[in-house]
C-alpha cells in the first residue's frame, strides 16, 4: 500500500515513536529547505513525538511554502 502521498508534495506518517510530515524540497530555496530535517535530496521532513509538539501554525506555514506556484 505504501505511503499517502498529497499532490506529490507532502505526506503524513505514523511511525512507532513519532509522527513525520514529509515534503517535497525540489522547488524550494536553500533558506526554505533549512526549515525541515533529513538528508533527502527531493524529500525532507518535519518530526513530532507528542501532541503537544504539534505547532499547527507551523505546519500550515510549511503547507504554504510547498503549495507556492
Amino acid at each position: 500500500m505504501g505511503i499517502l502521498r498529497y499532490e506529490g508534495k507532502y505526506y503524513p506518517v505514523g511511525l512507532k515513536d513519532h509522527a513525520n510530515i514529509g515534503f517535497s524540497i525540489e522547488e524550494m530555496s536553500e533558506d526554505e529547505k533549512k526549515l525541515f530535517e533529513g538528508t533527502g535530496k527531493t524529500m525532507k521532513h518535519i518530526k513530532t513525538f507528542s501532541q503537544k509538539e504539534i505547532n499547527e501554525e507551523e505546519i500550515v506555514k510549511l503547507l504554504k511554502v510547498i503549495k507556492k506556484d
